[in-house]
């Protein structure tokens, strides 16, 4: 890669949530302070479920913050598989039960939703803050390997939201394109566990962005930082 990536370690889980969520509310207060309203992007899955918890408790001018999914499922929100779902349950609870919520709306299929999606997180952007996941096979958002619309998820022309059919997946997704999370003003990753942190080292390696997505992300021009606990 062609610039180093901040880590930031943490002796547990539990402290690398709170600790993640008390700098995210920092950074969000001071881009909020600056420009009178912010912008968050979040991972879906069951990771980084603890950390959207503890961010719900932050004392912040909510309804001013527009929160986003960097990507969902196309499926209906009560879905266990929604990412959506997964964000009422955590982060739109306690204080951040006003935020700005940025539905997909993932029902009706992708390429249904893309102009509606595309109008709603343009104007939102340029993201303030960014938390990203990695699976194991270095993907990240649902930029995944293999993904027939990876390259063009990728590419600097991109839209801001590109719908996705991964191979193997049960359903087509909605997911911000690599443009979009590279302008965010900065960028944290949360990992957990030796395979994915094996699996970063390989990131960090030279090689395509189409073998390791998270590789557009990890040589973003903002800040980035990988926060991880085992």
């Amino acid at each position: 890669m062609s610039r180093d990536v901040a880590r930031q370690l943490y002796p547990d889980r539990d402290t690398l949530m709170r600790g993640l969520a008390e700098l995210v509310g920092d950074q969000l207060r001071a881009a909020h302070a600056s420009k009178g309203r912010a912008s968050l992007a979040v991972p879906g899955g069951t990771t980084p479920g603890p950390f959207l918890t503890a961010l719900s408790e932050a004392d912040l001018d909510w309804p001013e913050i527009t929160v986003m999914l960097t990507d969902e499922r196309v499926v209906p929100e009560y879905s266990e598989r929604s990412n959506t779902r997964l964000l009422r349950e955590t982060l739109m609870r306690n204080a951040a039960a006003g935020a700005n919520l940025l539905r997909f709306h993932a029902i009706g299929g992708a390429d249904f939703l893309l102009d509606t999606v595309r109008e709603r997180v343009a104007e939102a952007l340029p993201l303030d803050v960014t938390v990203l996941g990695m699976g194991a096979d270095m993907h990240t958002a649902s930029l995944f390997p293999g993904t027939p619309e990876l390259a063009a998820a990728l590419a600097g022309t991109a839209p801001d939201v590109v719908a996705m059919h991964p191979p193997g997946q049960p359903e087509a997704r909605l997911t911000l394109s690599a443009p979009v999370l590279r302008g965010s003003g900065v960028i944290h990753i949360l990992l957990t566990g030796a395979e994915k942190l094996a699996a970063l080292d390989r990131a960090l390696a030279p090689g395509p962005a189409e073998e390791a997505p998270i590789r557009a992300i990890l040589d973003a021009p903002c800040p980035v930082t990988v926060h991880y606990a085992d």
